[in-house]
């Protein structure tokens, strides 16, 4: 009980601080629906995971703005070889830098570049199963392109929608399981999301 009092004291006072220092902070979840371009070798599906995160901006009273994000993005991969199928989980650390353009209070577009830390990986496959840690395949840095936008219906309630494009390679050159499309490979995310705006 005492922790939970102190969360609620420690949200109200950041909240009191960020208004006074005219910035918004919000909380967004929601679904990924992620696939893979130019990945030769294997049969990519969409794969469906989530995201969870927050982001601090300043109060839209302009037509430009800025806005920084920190996202928790489950993505990755269905996939079909001649040998087996399966799908690949990718965890990742987003953090989205974009520029806003603000059309009124209840619209929002956004465009800006992304860097992406990969955090966790795994493998459900139903033929040779994993080849040692998936670390050793796939680049941990991750860059790319984001676009979306979002409306505001009621109050500091939001939804949105955004593409995140990568320009970087999915895997690192050399030998790898039939699973790992080789390093032309990118990620490609389509995110939808629903959040709150204090």
């Amino acid at each position: 009980m005492k922790r939970i009092c102190i969360l609620i004291l420690l949200f109200i006072f950041c909240n009191s601080l960020f208004a006074q220092l005219g910035l918004n902070v919000g909380l967004k979840a929601g679904l990924n629906y992620s696939n893979l371009t130019n990945s030769t070798g294997i049969n990519a599906d969409r794969f469906t995971g989530y995201l969870i995160g927050g982001f601090i901006a300043p109060k839209p009273k302009k037509f430009l703005g800025f806005r920084s994000e920190f996202i928790l993005s489950r993505q990755g991969y269905n996939y079909r070889t001649n040998t087996d199928s399966g799908d690949v989980t990718l965890d990742y650390i987003l953090l989205p830098q974009l520029i806003t353009f603000n059309f009124s209070k209840r619209m929002q577009l956004q465009i800006g570049g992304q860097a992406a830390f990969l955090l966790n990986t795994g493998v459900d496959s139903t033929g040779n199963g994993s080849s040692g840690s998936l670390f050793n395949y796939l680049n941990q840095f991750d860059y790319g392109f984001v676009a979306g936008g979002e409306i505001v219906p009621l109050g500091g309630f939001f939804i949105g929608a955004r593409t995140n494009i990568s320009i970087s390679s999915l895997s690192k050159k050399g030998t790898r399981p039939n699973y790992i499309p080789d390093s032309k490979a990118r990620n490609n995310v389509i995110q939808a999301y629903v959040g709150w705006r204090f």
